[in-house]
């Protein structure tokens, strides 16, 4: 597996209470925080230096890019953040699951296309963190869709 960047950092809220942690971030960090388009609940930025895209993913929306449903396994960590490595090429996320498969680690979900037009397939760390493996088009060169 050649990883190429980290693509996406983002926090993983499951508070009640959504926008505590925006507030905060914009806040007393200053980060210029947007909602997404037609979700209010998941901020982002792609304007942060050194970052390629930093998040705040509500858990019920993680669950569901996960497992498809808006609750998070109860036999699973409750994660707290998501970190996604960017490979050169859809086809190099389907090569990295075989790869991750074949040394015996359980991902969340197989390689997928996302309606936004990114191909990962995740696994979630000892620790609790989700991590992904990605190919995002526009991050190398290709209109986002």
């Amino acid at each position: 597996m050649q990883i190429q960047f980290i693509a996406s950092v983002s926090l993983i809220s499951a508070s009640a209470h959504p926008g505590a942690t925006r507030g905060l971030l914009t806040r007393a960090f200053g980060l210029p925080l947007e909602a997404g388009s037609g979700d209010p609940d998941y901020v982002f930025s792609e304007r942060i230096e050194g970052s390629k895209h930093f998040g705040v993913w509500p858990l019920t929306q993680a669950a569901e890019a996960c497992f498809g449903v808006g609750e998070w396994p109860r036999d699973l960590p409750v994660p707290q953040v998501s970190v996604e490595f960017e490979v050169a090429s859809e086809q190099a996320v389907a090569d990295a699951e075989q790869e991750l498969r074949a040394q015996g680690i359980r991902l969340l979900h197989p390689t997928r296309k996302e309606p936004w037009g990114q191909t990962v397939c995740r696994l979630l760390s000892a620790e609790g963190a989700i991590l992904g493996v990605s190919f995002a088009p526009w991050l190398h060169g290709a209109k986002k869709t």
